[in-house]
């Protein structure tokens, strides 16, 4: 059984709840309460995951909040008082659209802890219910996110682009390793005589697989395949917020060093070690947030010879929140009251963020999840696009023209950094998401944009393969 534990922890914490709040992949991993407790020798009386799991779902969707609420542990009561869940459903209900059926649920034993995954399929996306159970068979952790990519014994929708060579490279599993965090992750590899330059591919927001999964939709297999089909290697691995989710318990005090770029550094160490890889040539494809950060872990790490910036957000990220909110609440007309409680919360959070006394050892509320002060005071003194302008490196930046959520104004602030600089490549894709994916419609970008199966254009895959082969210089 695939790691599904590992999705999701770091809601406590930004990282496994960033992308609900920000929608930067889609709707999300809310998490709801902490995952500490280790499950002891099962007891008789515990209930049957499957059927605990799917009455579960089928109280929320019936609005029988209460008889949900009495499956809860004491943190989990604490969690959610009284009326809170109703409130997370109803939000979860206004991204992801009506409630229609489960499709199946799937049981496992993670770390210790003992859970059942309910699939289930709402208007606009395919969310994943996680119930995690304890030893005394009550509720000790609730998650929503996007639906898994299938498993053993499942259909994978997904099919290679078009671009993909199969017959011009293979893959091999590797170990990105940073200390205690070890991640699996799969080398792409071209046939033939290398060296080859080599790109790592680092995630958005929330605890991602190493192929970005979104729905049907994988846009880092699409990016690996099709660069190594071009003969540029590709290394791409598991996020540590989904690897390793329930050691980001609540209350943890941590950095976006620890959710992301010490990770992205091991993964360019890594391929500095390998005899097939340039390592003169080894460069970072950061998407979203991983766009956003790739300045740093450039400035972090000499190894790095290049940057690819596709959709990276270049505001504070308190911003961007407020910002989705609106854009959301107001795009089928005028904004709900529900709605519009989130918008002034996350304007609530976005205060205490910029609060000069903020101390890292506090908690800020951002749409009812707590996070931890550490993760935006680490953040407060970055500035991307200004870090981007200081490094002495070949850059290109990736925009497209229907992404709501890292939008032309961060475009245009990398611009105004870096459209003086030599180095600098800018391509912008007037009908792409943010997945640099296109799709069939005519109406404003939406949430919806993400239900349509695609592949990163081919566009992309080229002007990528251009500029590396031109050494991050080529215009």
């Amino acid at each position: 059984m695939k790691n599904m534990l590992t999705k999701t922890r770091v809601c406590a914490g930004l990282a496994g709840c960033r992308r609900r709040m920000f929608h930067i992949a889609t709707i999300t991993a809310i998490v709801l309460t902490g995952m500490g407790t280790t499950v002891s020798a099962q007891k008789p009386n515990l209930p049957n995951l499957e059927s605990f799991g799917t009455t579960l779902v089928m109280q929320l969707s019936a609005g029988h909040f209460s008889d949900a609420e009495s499956h809860f542990d004491e943190r989990m009561q604490s969690a959610l008082p009284q009326g809170k869940l109703a409130a997370v459903w109803a939000s979860l209900l206004g991204k992801a659209g009506a409630f229609h059926r489960i499709v199946h649920t799937e049981v496992g034993n993670q770390q210790g802890l003992r859970m059942a995954t309910v699939q289930c399929e709402f208007e606009h996306a395919s969310l994943d219910v996680e119930i995690v159970v304890n030893a005394q068979g009550q509720v000790s952790g609730l998650f929503f996110a996007p639906a898994a990519a299938p498993q053993v014994g499942q259909p994978d929708s997904w099919t290679a682009p078009s671009y993909a060579n199969q017959q011009g490279f293979h893959e091999r599993d590797v170990i990105v390793a940073d200390g205690q965090w070890k991640l699996p992750g799969t080398l792409t590899l071209p046939n033939g005589q290398g060296p080859f330059a080599a790109v790592v591919l680092v995630h958005g927001s929330g605890p991602e697989d190493q192929d970005e999964t979104l729905g049907l939709n994988k846009p880092f297999k699409d990016l690996a395949w099709g660069l190594a089909s071009q003969n540029i290697a590709v290394l791409r691995y598991v996020k540590r917020t989904k690897r390793y989710g329930a050691q980001f318990s609540s209350g943890a005090v941590y950095t976006v060093k620890d959710e992301t770029t010490a990770d992205a550094d091991a993964a360019v160490a890594l391929l500095a070690t390998l005899p097939e890889i340039d390592h003169h040539h080894v460069y970072v494809l950061g998407h979203s947030l991983g766009g956003m950060l790739a300045p740093r872990i450039a400035a972090e790490d000499s190894q790095v010879a290049g940057l690819i910036i596709a959709a990276g957000t270049a505001r504070p990220l308190q911003q961007v929140i407020v910002e989705q909110l609106k854009y959301i609440a107001n795009l089928h007309g005028d904004a709900t009251q529900d709605s519009k409680k989130q918008i002034a919360s996350a304007e609530r959070a976005e205060a205490k963020i910029d609060d000069p006394a903020l101390t890292p050892d506090s908690q800020i509320d951002v749409l009812g999840e707590p996070i931890p002060a550490s993760y935006f005071l680490d953040l407060r003194a970055y500035h991307p696009a200004q870090v981007a302008s200081k490094l002495k490196i070949p850059i290109l930046v990736l925009q497209g023209g229907r992404d709501y959520q890292v939008t032309n104004l961060d475009y245009d602030l990398w611009k105004a950094a870096l459209g003086s600089d030599p180095r600098a490549t800018f391509r912008f894709y007037p009908a792409l998401t943010h997945l640099f994916m296109t799709v069939a419609s005519s109406g404003p970008a939406s949430p919806s944009d993400y239900a349509v199966p695609g592949h990163v254009s081919m566009q992309v895959i080229q002007d990528i393969t251009q500029w590396v082969n031109g050494e991050g210089v080529a215009k």
